[in-house]
């Protein structure tokens, strides 16, 4: 046995699945469900039902008068690649065969495992690439990226009018009203679509600033003929009582592309939507897919529904590289019953 045996694409994705299912989830896994097409090319189809329209009245034997088709809009965009690699080079794989010479496999097992662990950043950092889009779609309505000489930008349209600020920062505990703002953008997407919004996500200062308001604060404190402070639980049902919405949130954090600590969920955002999905996660079929799968090339097995994980052995210089590479974006087919709201008015 080699250290060419060991570091095959399935093996790595067998370790992958298994290791994933103890990690947390990401929020928008639930609201964005994965799904996977043939090629590049993505459509979909984003619309509103909109208030119901009553039928106009009709005299007998009259043709009936057409209704037009409105608020659908067919949508094209051609999801990014996204593709890294990592490599045993020459020393490690050298290190690697006296491993193997012991024969005690507990020792290579315990050993193999952390090379592993080494290749699943790869597989990790593609899962919060696929979450950081998007979150960029139902926080801000435009996916944008610009990295490695490559750069992308779609935007979904989220509705102008879906898109406010508030007439006081919600930091301003003493003058701002969150309650309100959250109620009056709810009757507003309720009265454009038709839908009602029942969930919500901020980050953790928005939250903040929602539970030292003052004016929540004394209206809980009289609920609870002044029995009770705001906590987090309950401000969450004081919340979910008064507007209807089932507020979460998300400090989950990634690291960018230079190396920097960076919020999934914008600061300062409050963004909510209705019930169910708001639209899948993409994938397209991989140049590794299609061209190398099956071949003597390269050994090459799909996780996370799209994501290619290959492994190639090269000669010179000897080492084992493992790419992992994806075609991926999201849809959005309830962008406009979405609401977003900017607390930090200055």
């Amino acid at each position: 046995m080699t250290i060419f045996d060991l570091m095959q694409s399935a093996q790595l994705t067998a370790y992958w699945e298994e290791l994933v299912q103890d990690e947390a989830p990401y929020p928008c896994e639930e609201l964005f469900p994965d799904d996977k097409k043939q090629g590049l090319s993505l459509k979909w189809i984003k619309g509103s039902r909109g208030l119901p329209v009553v039928l106009k009245t009709s005299a007998f034997d009259t043709f009936a008068v057409p209704r037009p088709r409105i608020g659908f809009d067919k949508l094209t965009a051609e999801m990014p690649y996204f593709k890294e690699s990592t490599y045993i080079d020459e020393e490690l794989r050298q290190e690697l065969n006296l491993v193997l010479e012991t024969g005690n496999q507990a020792y290579i097992d315990s050993v193999m495992n952390r090379v592993f662990d080494d290749e699943m950043n790869l597989l990790r950092g593609a899962r919060a690439s696929r979450e950081r889009m998007r979150m960029m779609a139902l926080t801000t309505g435009v996916v944008s990226m610009a990295n490695n000489g490559q750069s992308f930008t779609y935007d979904y349209g989220i509705l102008s009018d879906h898109k406010v600020e508030t007439a006081v920062s919600w930091s301003d505990h003493a003058a701002s009203d969150p309650i309100e703002d959250m109620r009056a953008l709810k009757e507003k997407i309720l009265d454009s679509t038709g839908v009602e919004v029942t969930r919500a996500m901020c980050d953790g200062a928005t939250w903040r600033n929602i539970r030292n308001n003052e004016k929540i604060a004394k209206t809980v404190f009289v609920l609870s003929n002044g029995q009770a402070s705001v906590n987090d639980g309950r401000l969450r049902q004081f919340i979910l009582d008064e507007v209807g919405l089932d507020v979460m949130v998300n400090d989950k954090r990634y690291v960018d592309e230079k190396g920097q600590t960076v919020r999934f969920m914008p600061e300062n955002t409050f963004v909510m939507f209705p019930d169910g999905a708001l639209g899948r996660t993409w994938f397209g079929t991989t140049p590794a897919e299609s061209d190398l799968m099956g071949g003597q090339v390269a050994n090459v097995s799909i996780t996370d529904t799209g994501v290619a994980v290959t492994t190639v052995q090269k000669a010179d210089p000897v080492n084992v590289e493992t790419i992992v590479s994806m075609i991926c974006l999201p849809s959005f087919e309830a962008a406009d019953q979405v609401g977003i709201i900017d607390t930090a008015k200055e």
